[in-house]
């Protein structure tokens, strides 16, 4: 048995102060200091935040390492370079890229998620498919040249690794058949992104199964008065929406609003491309070229690619730009996401029975400890 003490204790509704959490590898309750069983190992908050671990659902890759490498060694770094930022379970995303490119980058999370539930390093949790097949004129950083239709013998391939796939509905037949068949026959969450589809198309693909928004705003029709869009059907429908949360790609006066509307259903993301954690410069991603100022990547022609954003500092944007409480906050990087992936039973909240995933954080939420299943896996 562990106890962390001295801490302000972040639950799904509220914070709990003078307290202490009990854990095992699941949380096992929340007592006063004098009720700490005798022999617990006791670890000292310091003062800070005991928060859920964060989970990001849209990250291709970190510290020099992308999704779409293929390769063993680069997740293995991104999962565990992703510890310091708190995050104790992710998706690792594909782009669109060449399918052989694809294929090989899922078959090789497939082949570490097992070995991921208690490697040093955050958990696979899946992978996000982002692409292929999506709209040529709403394509951001990804490349035309790999775009295809939408293939729902693909997803089903795959469907024990991807977890959420983003496509533009309107490049499915008129009756969304694959659209269709994938949520029939998988359990994959279909997201609408990277899309040009209207108000009225894109309602309708929420009616047939499409149950989430790819970062929200970004590569998409727009909100607007006589041509309401994408935004606007993700506002009236109950999907569950992406933001990236680095104070650019949304501006910070949307938060409360976006808070007011979606509620829990709003999952905060980084996008984080290969760039993350490393100095300003020259990269790739999916082999075009990446230039890294500020918070900002953009790819040779001025196009803004991903980010380059910590999930926790994430957290924190929301919390510092708006009115929304911080336990609100870290939903939206917890539970909101588990939620979304039909995991709210096991991750995302500080709830006895749950999986012991925790971070202790100091009071601007930098990340000092990562605990996964009960186990200490960083240490700032």
């Amino acid at each position: 048995m562990k106890a962390i003490v001295n801490g302000k204790i972040i639950l799904k509704d509220r914070i709990v102060e003078n307290q202490a959490l009990l854990f095992s590898n699941v949380f096992e309750g929340i007592v006063s200091a004098d009720q700490i069983p005798e022999g617990a190992e006791v670890i000292d908050a310091q003062g800070g935040y005991v928060a859920p671990g964060l989970i990001d659902l849209h990250i291709h890759g970190y510290l020099g390492k992308d999704t779409c490498d293929g390769a063993e060694e680069s997740i293995r770094t991104i999962s565990k370079g992703l510890l310091a930022n708190g995050v104790v379970g992710y998706l690792p995303t594909t782009m669109t890229e060449d399918m052989k490119v694809i294929r090989k980058a899922l078959e090789v999370c497939r082949d570490l998620m097992e070995e991921s539930k208690t490697w040093d390093g955050s958990t696979i949790l899946g992978c996000h498919a982002e692409g292929p097949f999506i709209s040529e004129s709403k394509k951001g950083a990804q490349d035309p040249k790999y775009i295809l239709k939408p293939d729902a013998a693909f997803v089903k391939e795959y469907a024990d690794v991807i977890r959420i796939i983003t496509l533009a509905p309107e490049t499915d037949t008129e009756d969304f058949a694959a659209i269709r068949e994938m949520v029939h026959d998988t359990d994959v969450v279909v997201s609408m992104g990277h899309t040009s589809a209207d108000y009225e198309t894109a309602m309708k693909s929420t009616e047939v199964g499409v149950k989430h928004v790819t970062h929200l705003f970004n590569a998409m029709t727009p909100l607007a008065h006589r041509a309401p869009g994408v935004v606007t059907a993700a506002f009236n429908s109950d999907v569950s929406c992406e933001v990236i949360v680095d104070a650019f790609h949304v501006s910070p006066v949307f938060y409360d609003l976006l808070w007011k509307i979606k509620g829990r259903k709003l999952c905060f993301i980084t996008d984080c491309l290969p760039a993350g954690g490393l100095p300003e410069g020259e990269y790739t991603l999916g082999g075009q070229k990446i230039i890294y100022r500020g918070v900002v990547c953009r790819l040779e022609d001025g196009t803004v690619a991903g980010s380059v954003l910590h999930l926790n500092k994430g957290v924190w944007n929301v919390y510092t730009n708006s009115s929304i409480p911080l336990w609100e906050c870290v939903n939206g990087a917890s539970l909101n996401p588990a939620t979304t992936l039909g995991i709210a039973d096991k991750k995302g909240s500080i709830e006895v029975g749950k999986d012991a995933d925790v971070i202790i954080t100091d009071l601007e939420f930098n990340v000092q400890k990562t605990i996964i299943g009960g186990d200490v896996k960083y240490e700032a």
